[in-house]
């Protein structure tokens, strides 16, 4: 089994980089899977208080995984939260990273200059990679291209 196959039934799973899948809220089920198919990273950028059905934290922690949750939400899309999301990707290049929100909209905008800092992407090839993770926000499409821009 590979990620891809472990997230099956997630909103708008996408294998979106050889060790990033990418996707909406999992359920245990899907964790359980990962975890099964190799994964050792679970990145959620969720709020914290935003309902998810089972306490994940605690599921990725029983299953062996590490859980990194860093909050996109009303909160300002700054240049410090998009780079404390691409530590995370970067600290953990190699290794099969679940990234996640609800529905694969923030992850979207969030892996816009992973792709194109790192992954040496053109502009276009990242947006449609983005958009079938889930973007669909001008708001964060604007964010992740702006950051990229600033950084290059």
């Amino acid at each position: 089994m590979t990620a891809i196959d472990a997230i099956q039934g997630v909103t708008n799973a996408c294998q979106a980089l050889p060790t990033v899948v990418t996707g909406g809220q999992p359920g245990p089920h899907h964790l359980q899977a990962l975890q099964a198919a190799g994964a050792s990273v679970i990145l959620d950028i969720r709020d914290p208080r935003e309902p998810r059905g089972f306490d994940e934290p605690a599921e990725v922690a029983r299953l062996g995984m590490r859980y990194v949750n860093i909050p996109v939400g009303p909160t300002p899309l700054t240049d410090e939260l998009m780079a404390s999301i691409l530590d995370v990707l970067r600290a953990n290049a190699g290794q099969t990273i679940f990234f996640h929100c609800a529905s694969g909209n923030r992850v979207g905008g969030a892996l816009l200059p992973h792709l194109i800092l790192d992954q040496d992407m053109e502009e276009e090839d990242a947006i449609a990679i983005a958009g079938r993770v889930g973007l669909r926000s001008p708001e964060l499409l604007q964010w992740g291209l702006g950051y990229s821009q600033r950084h290059r």
